[in-house]
């Protein structure tokens, strides 16, 4: 590796100032500095692979006494990865599980997953959460930074202090330049996390440019396997770059990465997935519709046809010039979302590489259910009916212990309510409320949750 191929580049390469083998030094002393455990982000993609593979050597190369604090190894699965890229980040971590225990070095791989209230689905279709944009990107919380900052407190928890290992570079934001800047620490490689206490974070390529990561890739065998012309292949077939693994705010937006989220919306159009298509990946079409259908409705002349009047909190907000913010999406617009998805799933099923790809899970669906159920007031008990017309099959669905309304009930309700004109939903809010609490011996809090629904505001 001490021989470098000529690559045309804008940047000098950090090759010339030192070689590989200084960068392996580098890496060697700082895991032998202390005890804190490393945390290495892995995304798989170029970056975190470079960076991955640079410890693997590093440590390797170590003996087998010096080699005693554990290095774990974390991806993200959002459950809204492009379903070629699960597909290669797991057969990556069983690689490095395997590789691990068979060399003897102390790697652990793991998944970190959000929890099933913070899903993309069960917020977008369940709550009614308007598809993320640059002034509203609830996802990335959600569903990158939490679960991998409670991976990361849960291994300070267990050792005080933990590193995190990730391939940040230098020159890939200006804001991302400035927080490796801010958080330097004073005569060290190490900078303080932005946010977790008790943790440190470690870039060992944070001077290499891009050519440098391909030149090292390229020329390093992956240790633990893996072929990298097959990495190669992918970033050329979607001409995009790499999500890193999030663990704060000041991460880019990845909207356009191989290694995003396919219903990315922070940006105008997933070149990425575009792309694919017209690699060969045709399957994925019905998948970019939706993606697009999404983004559709963040245009202001449009959000009125989308969106509620009332917030989830059940009042109306305004801007200063008096206009209405507009709420989450309409429940009729969800329901239009959910057939969607689950005719692409059905569509990538019978096209695509895998006859088992899920685009939404069967927990998510059934935690959607409930949302519709106690928040939407949903008597119609809606969702069984579209994933049935959708996919023609069934699944097992939970039966409600209390006896509940049905369709012809709300049917019944809402001729009764424009009767004495009361809000139909007003009512069935009531209704709903009382029978959540039937079979209660106490009944507490009752009065302040009735109080609450009528503060909403009703504007018919």
């Amino acid at each position: 590796m001490n021989k470098r191929i000529p690559l045309p580049s804008r940047e000098p390469s950090a090759f010339d100032r030192r070689p590989v083998a200084d960068f392996l030094r580098e890496v060697r002393e700082m895991y032998l500095a202390d005890r804190r455990p490393w945390v290495v982000g892995y995304s798989g993609g170029k970056d975190s692979s470079a960076t991955l593979q640079l410890v693997w050597y590093a440590v390797a190369g170590l003996t087998a006494e010096q080699r005693t604090k554990p290095i774990y190894v974390i991806s993200s699965d959002t459950f809204v990865e492009t379903p070629v890229i699960v597909d290669y980040i797991d057969e990556n971590l069983a690689s490095i599980n395997r590789a691990a225990k068979e060399q003897g070095i102390p790697f652990e791989a793991h998944k970190v997953v959000p929890e099933l209230a913070d899903t993309f689905w069960v917020n977008l279709i369940g709550k009614g959460y308007p598809a993320p944009s640059t002034r509203f990107r609830w996802c990335t919380d959600r569903m990158k930074i939490r679960p991998a900052n409670k991976f990361i407190l849960d291994r300070v928890a267990e050792f005080g202090e933990v590193v995190m290992v990730l391939g940040s570079r230098k020159g890939e934001s200006s804001t991302r330049d400035q927080v490796l800047k801010a958080h330097a620490v004073q005569g060290s490689r190490l900078r303080r996390h932005t946010t977790l206490p008790n943790a440190f974070v470690y870039s060992p390529i944070e001077e290499f440019t891009t050519d440098d990561v391909w030149q090292y890739l390229l020329q390093a065998k992956c240790p633990w396997g893996t072929n990298n012309t097959r990495l190669v292949a992918m970033y050329k077939n979607a001409a995009a770059g790499e999500c890193p693994l999030v663990v704060d705010t000041s991460t880019p937006s990845c909207g356009n990465s191989r290694f995003g989220c396919w219903v990315c919306t922070v940006v105008q159009k997933d070149h990425s997935m575009e792309s694919m298509i017209d690699n060969g990946e045709e399957w994925m079409e019905p998948m970019l519709a939706l993606r697009n259908l999404l983004a559709s409705t963040q245009d202001p002349a449009e959000k009125q046809k989308y969106r509620q009047l009332k917030r989830r909190n059940g009042r109306l907000a305004e801007k200063a010039d008096g206009s209405s913010i507009p709420g989450p999406y309409k429940l009729s617009v969800r329901q239009d979302f959910l057939r969607r998805l689950l005719e692409a799933q059905r569509s990538i099923r019978e096209h695509g590489p895998d006859a088992h790809a899920f685009l939404i899970s069967e927990l998510e669906l059934h935690e959607i259910r409930r949302i519709w159920r106690v928040e939407e007031q949903d008597w119609a008990d809606s969702l069984p009916r579209i994933y049935r017309e959708a996919t023609g099959g069934e699944l097992a669905w939970v039966r409600d212990d209390v006896t509940g309304f049905s369709a012809q009930d709300g049917e019944v309700l809402t001729r009764v309510a424009r009767e004495h004109d009361v809000p139909p939903a007003l009512i069935a809010k009531l209704l709903d409320l009382e029978r959540d609490k039937q079979g209660m011996s106490r009944r507490a809090g009752i009065y302040e949750k009735i109080d609450q629904v009528f503060r909403e505001d009703w504007p018919d």
